[in-house]
Parts: C-alpha cells; structure tokens; sequence
C-alpha cells in the first residue's frame, strides 16, 4: 500500500515505520493514544511551496504563512520558523503562541471574522504584518484601537469572490452565503473608505476560499476576479503591495484521490500576475503541510463481533480526532504490524458514549486484541481540535526525527483536567 506522507511512512518487513523509527517502538516509549509526526515531511512540504514562490519574480519577497490554527504545537511552529516561514493566525492566542515558538511578528497575518479589541491591541503592540479585515464593522474598530495607540495598522481586506470551491460546505469559505470576508462587489468602497481612515495603511488584497481543494478551477476562478479589482484600485490611486492567496491546496486521504503537485497548482496562477510590478504574494497553507505529516497511533481494547457488524474498539476516540465524526471525514486505519491472518471488515469506534464516535465504517483489517493501528492523514486538524470530553486526557504527541523521538506535547493527566475548578464551600450550619 502506498501510504500518504510516503516515503516517511513506511513498512520494514511489516513493521511500519515513521522515517527510521517503528510505530511499535513509539507506542511502547509513550503509550497510545498518540499523535506522530515527521520532521522531514513537515521540512519538505513547507520547501515545496517556498520553491514555487522562489521561481516567482519577486519571490524573494513573497512569504508562505502557515496557517496555525491546522496544527498548533510549540515545536511544529518553531520548525517552520526556523525554515523562514511566516504564520497566519485568526486568534490572539494564536498570535501569543506564534512569538512564544520564535516566530517574527513581522511575518503575522491576522485573519478572523471576529477580532476583539484586545486581540488588535496585542499584534497592533507585537508588530504584526497585515490584518486580513472582514467586515466593514472590523476596519472602523480598528481604525480606532490604531488612532488609541497612536500607531498605524496595515490592512488588507479578505475579499469574498463567490466562488465555489467543491468541498465540503462545512470548510467552503468563498461563497457570497459564507460569514468569511467582504463581498466582492463591495470591495471598492471599502478599501476607498479604508485609504481615507487616518489610522490604517493599505498594504494588500486577501481570499480565502475553502479548504482540501483539489481542483484547480475554483481557485483561478478567484485569482482572475481579484486581478479586476486590482485594476479598478489602481485606476483609483490605491497602491496595493501584496496579494494574500491564501491556502487550502488539498491532501491524499483515500487511495483514489489525486491531489496536484504544489508547483503545478500554483505555477499557472502565478504566471497570472507577470508583469503587475512589485506585487508581493503570501500564501496560507495548513492542512497542506502538516496533515500527511502526522498520524494517530492507538490500540485495539476488545474486538466485538456481531451478527450484522463487527467492531474494533479502540483506545482513542472521537475527543481525539473529530473530522469523521463532525465532517464525515474519512482516514485511512492500517495495522501496525502486519500479519499473516485473515483479515475481516470493522466499524473502528472508540470507547466515548456516542454513536457517532467513530473513525471508519466497515474496513477491512487483520488485527487482534492489543494490536495497534494507525489513523493516517491526523497531522491537521487532529489535536488542534482535540477535546476533554468524557473526562478524557489528550494525547501525547511526538516528532520523529530521523531514528529520534521527542515528545513535543506530554500526555494529559485526570488532574490536569479539573485543575482550574473547584468545588463550592461546605454548606453553613
């Protein structure tokens, strides 16, 4: 089986590794349920994309801004760092965690629908590159936090182009129906009413369409539609330095998906803007680096069969990784240790009181009780979203690195669940 974040991923003689390390191994140092993840799969695809950039003419200038909220760990953003990259963030926490992991404010794009002054105060404060505004309510606030600081708040307004981009309507952010960005239409009043406010500095165009696309049309669709509105600033005096493209370039989930190589997906639209002069262009992957970058390795408890289906039970669950149950999402489940028995179809549950605590729905596996398995495509969107439900403690994560494995997240403790709570006191007498 070609296993997606190959060739980091691997069988040796039926043991399955990650790079030089098996999953066993791993399994053994830190328990189960856990989140693993390969440096040198993180490092290559982040590079993929710097190359296409770097070929662009004012690549040099041009940043890729990986999208924080896809997988925040403290040690995936310090590699990405170190490695050049910039960070896109829709949280004030968010941004607090980017510096925390070494990050440059001046590489920070602020996206989100619902900045709070506080969270403007603080990468007004920090330095950040650009705000990526979002409503019309959002440039007079921050026109006045700005104009409270005495400071001057670059601005680009995520423009929304009513574009389709064929996911899933849960994670399509372009159409006019979405709460995400301005209207198109309306994107010329803005930004002149923008370049008149005293506290704000026009410095680019943003959008943002959706995630896991996989068709390149939807996304050239937008890029030319943005192109007009460039031209209609211009022919209005409004100088606009960068173009903010944002992300959501696809991954492989299930064996039949096809998803473009980086280079050929943003090479055409790239050669779209030839000839626009010092037209800067940021980028704002997540999923796209880190999401066939990390797996979620965990262990059978019990098999159950039954008359019309049989389960795998397993010791993570839906707190753990939520796409399936909240997107219907599907992973690839693979044994660990490959085995010489017959193999029979499973839904693989976890042990939370749901019924839609599950990871898939009949598929086929040879394993036992205490086998391991492991839930491919978890690099994005898994611990991020991970939660406490059913009083159960987050995984543990780990970055492998080569034939070395650090623990990058240490694994929850019950107490550390109800540290912050407190009972009431004793009733009076």
């Amino acid at each position: 089986m070609n296993l997606p974040g190959s060739p980091y991923f691997a069988y040796r003689q039926d043991d399955l590794h990650v790079e030089n390390l098996p999953l066993s191994g791993i399994a053994a140092q830190f328990g189960t349920p856990c989140y693993v993840y390969s440096r040198a799969a993180l490092t290559e695809n982040l590079r993929e994309f710097q190359a296409a950039l770097a070929a662009y003419p004012l690549g040099a200038d041009s940043l890729v801004c990986y999208a924080v909220k896809a997988n925040p760990n403290l040690a995936i953003l310090n590699l990405f760092a170190r490695l050049g990259a910039g960070f896109d963030i829709v949280s004030g926490g968010e941004l607090q965690r980017a510096l925390a992991a070494g990050a440059d404010a001046g590489k920070v794009v602020f996206s989100g629908v619902g900045k709070s002054v506080v969270e403007m105060e603080q990468a007004l404060n920090a330095g950040i590159l650009c705000f990526n505004v979002e409503s019309a309510a959002e440039l007079e606030r921050l026109n006045a936090v700005a104009g409270r600081l005495g400071k001057r708040a670059p601005v680009s307004l995520r423009v929304n182009p009513d574009v389709d981009p064929k996911t899933h309507p849960y994670i399509s952010t372009g159409l006019k129906s979405a709460k995400f960005g301005v209207p198109i239409a309306d994107a010329p009043a803005l930004y002149e009413r923008a370049a008149h406010l005293p506290n704000l500095a026009v410095v680019g165009v943003d959008c943002h369409i959706g995630s896991q696309l996989l068709d390149p049309a939807p996304f050239s669709e937008a890029v030319d539609r943005l192109l007009v509105l460039l031209d209609h600033l211009a022919a209005r005096g409004i100088a606009i330095r960068h173009l903010d493209l944002g992300g959501g370039l696809g991954i492989r989930y299930q064996q039949d998906e096809t998803p473009p190589e980086v280079a050929a997906y943003l090479t055409p639209l790239l050669d779209k803007l030839q000839g626009r002069g010092e037209l800067k262009i940021i980028l704002e992957p997540g999923r796209r680096l880190v999401g066939n970058a990390g797996l979620l390795l965990t262990r059978v408890e019990y098999l159950k069969p039954g008359a019309t289906k049989n389960f795998a039970i397993i010791d993570a669950a839906m707190n753990d990784l939520m796409r399936p149950a909240l997107y219907a999402a599907w992973h690839e489940i693979v044994e660990v240790a490959r085995k010489n028995i017959p193999a029979a179809r499973y839904d693989v549950v976890g042990p939370v009181c749901e019924s839609g605590d599950f990871f898939g729905q009949e598929r086929p596996l040879a394993i036992a009780d205490g086998d391991l398995l492991a839930v491919l495509s978890a690099g994005a969107y898994g611990m991020a979203m991970s939660s406490n439900y059913n009083t159960r403690p987050r995984a543990a994560e780990v970055l492998v690195d080569g034939d070395k494995a650090h623990l990058i997240r240490r694994r929850e403790s019950i107490a550390d669940l109800y540290a912050h709570e407190q009972r009431i006191p004793t009733d009076p007498i």
